[in-house]
């Protein structure tokens, strides 16, 4: 009797030890898969950023140009300009142009205004052979225009005035005063003296002078020096 009780009381035990192990959660299960892995979690596409512009670089400023002060030629400037072609008080006629070329360069403060060479025109304003003129010959000339940087300009000078009185006399004067501004500069053909008021140089005899012998007109060969005064400023810009 005692031995059923004790294999009946076994056996219970080993049945609910058989059932408390099948209860018992199985420890070697991956812990792993309850967790959702981040890994295979398709990454989502961010939407691309617009490109910005670049600035373009700042591009160097320009220097400024300075302009230059213009140059004054005062009044009262002699204009020494040789004749282009022959000019006389029986050859030439009152209204009749001329031109010539500088002789010298005019000097400004220490610059060249006016280079030797500019080209020059003028007008025969008097003009009286011999014999109409109290028994004398008369030749007045002034200069109109000067040509600079191929542009002409107006200016106003003094009229380089020559007269012829008696055989073999002559006299060089500036019309409305000044003598020594607009006097004749050339010489006399075959070196006669000349009677010029105001500066007198040589401009060579023969063709570079005037010709004045007994009783002819007044004659100024090309190349003949004559000296004009500005009664004008003339203002050169640069």
């Amino acid at each position: 009797m005692r031995s059923r009780l004790a294999v009946l009381a076994l056996g219970l035990y080993l049945s609910f030890a058989l059932l408390a192990c099948s209860k018992k959660p199985d420890q070697s299960t991956d812990t792993s898969t309850a967790q959702p892995s981040t890994s295979s979690t398709p990454t989502e596409t961010q939407p691309a950023q617009p490109t910005q512009a670049q600035p373009m670089p700042a591009q160097p400023a320009e220097p400024k140009k300075v302009r230059a002060e213009p140059i004054i030629v005062p009044a009262g400037t002699a204009l020494t300009v040789r004749l282009a072609q022959a000019v006389g008080s029986k050859i030439s006629q009152s209204g009749q142009s001329f031109s010539g070329t500088l002789a010298n360069s005019i000097v400004i403060g220490g610059k060249t205004a006016i280079p030797a060479g500019t080209t020059v025109t003028g007008t025969v304003t008097d003009a009286k052979p011999l014999g109409r003129f109290a028994g004398g010959a008369s030749l007045t000339l002034q200069l109109t225009s000067i040509n600079l940087n191929g542009t002409d300009r107006a200016i106003q000078t003094s009229a380089a005035t020559q007269t012829a009185k008696g055989k073999g006399k002559r006299t060089a004067v500036l019309a409305g005063g000044g003598a020594a501004l607009g006097a004749l500069i050339g010489g006399l053909a075959g070196g006669g003296k000349g009677a010029a008021i105001g500066a007198v140089a040589g401009g060579g005899a023969g063709t570079g002078g005037a010709a004045f012998t007994g009783n002819k007109d007044i004659v100024l060969p090309p190349e003949s020096a004559l000296s004009f005064a500005l009664t004008q400023p003339l203002e050169i810009k640069r």
